[in-house]
Formats: structure tokens, sequence, C-alpha cells
């Protein structure tokens, strides 16, 4: 199983792919360059460190995705509630809340969610 895992500055790097796939590896260097600043050979290795968690793929020098952003973050979730909260949603519902009101939307929102998931 892949370590879907990102630090802060990976992060960045990550949405650049994700929000510019396809592109070569050259234009992500690039784009790494002009949005943080990074040298190309940090760009290169950047990318082979994700590529080898199982996020990305460099083909022929063309970088894509082999999971979705939406993917990527549903499982950081999972993870979070499962390691934070024994695997409770409503525990982390009610830590998330704690503190912080619910709108009306919100609270509609996810009634919403729970119906469309009511087998």
């Amino acid at each position: 199983m892949h370590e879907y895992t990102l630090g802060a500055v990976e992060s960045k790097f990550a949405d650049i792919i994700w929000h510019n796939e396809p592109l070569s590896s050259s234009e992500l260097a690039k784009r790494s360059e002009q949005e943080l600043g990074w040298k190309k050979t940090t760009s290169f290795t950047v990318l082979k460190r994700l590529c080898n968690k199982g996020l990305f793929q460099n083909v022929k020098g063309t970088v894509t995705s082999l999971i979705s952003r939406d993917e990527f973050y549903s499982k950081q979730s999972e993870r979070f509630v499962a390691d934070n909260f024994e695997g409770s949603l409503p525990a982390f519902i009610a830590a998330f809340t704690k503190n912080k009101s619910l709108s009306p939307e919100e609270v509609s929102e996810l009634r919403r969610l729970v119906d469309s998931y009511k087998e």
C-alpha cells in the first residue's frame, strides 16, 4: 500500500500538477521555479518521491496523476478520523463543533449528505 502523505511544500507542488496536468516535466520545473522558487533538480527530486508514493507518474516526460486531488484528501480525512477518533465520524464532528457553531446551511448540507448515504 502506498504512503499517501504530503508535507506543506509537497502539497503545493502536488497542487501545481493537479491543476495543470497533463504537463511536461520541464513545464513542471518552470512552474515550480516561478511558484516555489525551486531549482530544476529540486522539482525532479520531489516529483520522483511523489511518484514513488503512488500519487503521480512521469511517462516519457509527461507528468500525470495516479490519484485525483479529491481522492487524496478523502484518504487523508479517513486516516485522520481513524487515527484520532477511532474511526468515529460522529466523534470527529462532535470535537470539530465543540468550539464552533455550524451555520444553518452547514447543518442542512450535513443532513443532505447523511440522507444520501442511508441504505
